[in-house]
């Protein structure tokens, strides 16, 4: 009896779809079941309700200013109307039951091409710089008109995050030579305001020394004392009828 019967498993965060002579016939939850198939007419289609992460490498685009460049990005979806799923899909072979592994590799080769097609349109639509700057503002997040065409096959995404973005060599050199360029001007910028306040306070201090007294008076003995290091002289400081007048 063994060889007459069916077994269809369904695991956790699966949803089985059973067909009878290839009618539906009834949507199969977690569980196991055996069915008396002695004419093998049933078949039956297990597809996952969880969500899966895909990612996507080295996709040649063409940005808005024609700069050829080459992406990675990882995007997460999800079966969210297995009716509509099992619709789009040739679903079984020789009436033989459909391999999970091919259903969802159809899935993902879809959600794969879907997903290059719309985000080559996004690209297109940016400069190269712009795309440098703001990866993550522009392009981390799902085109609606994506979103729009894959749920008409009964699929829904829910997370598009761009991974790397290998631009040509020269390019590269490019942007380098761009940010030494502006790292150069703010350190020229920083000097400029160096030498003008450095330059603002000797203006500064030659206005205080200008008509001060004691900084006039502590000038001249120190002209003085280079003068007496270099031989002996004799100084006389102040007016010299009164120093006489107080000797007599």
């Amino acid at each position: 009896m063994g060889l007459f019967r069916k077994v269809v498993s369904v695991r956790p965060n699966q949803v089985g779809y059973l067909y009878r002579n290839n009618k539906f016939l009834k949507r199969l939850t977690p569980g196991i079941y055996k069915f008396f198939d002695f004419l093998r007419e049933f078949d039956a289609v297990i597809i996952p309700t969880i969500s899966k992460l895909i990612t996507v490498t080295n996709q040649e685009v063409l940005t808005k200013d024609n700069i050829s460049l080459r992406l990675s990005y990882i995007l997460e979806y999800q079966i969210t109307d297995g009716n509509i799923f099992i619709s789009r899909f040739n679903l079984f072979e020789s009436h033989q039951n459909y391999c999970y592994t091919n259903l969802i590799t159809e899935a993902e080769s879809v959600v794969h091409n879907l997903s290059q097609v719309y985000l080559r349109e996004e690209i297109a639509s940016i400069e190269s710089q712009e795309l440098n700057k703001r990866k993550k503002e522009i392009l981390n997040h799902i085109p609606e008109s994506l979103q729009i065409k894959l749920n008409s096959y009964g699929i829904s995404v829910h997370q598009l995050i761009i991974k790397d973005i290998y631009f040509p060599k020269i390019i590269q050199q490019l942007f380098a030579q761009q940010l030494e360029a502006k790292i150069r001007s703010k350190l020229d910028l920083e000097n400029a305001r160096t030498t003008v306040a450095t330059a603002r306070a000797l203006k500064n201090a030659a206005e205080l020394m200008k008509n001060n007294e004691n900084i006039k008076f502590i000038q001249f003995l120190e002209t003085i004392s280079k003068i007496a290091t270099q031989g002996k002289h004799t100084f006389i400081v102040g007016d010299i009828q009164n120093q006489n007048l107080s000797k007599d």
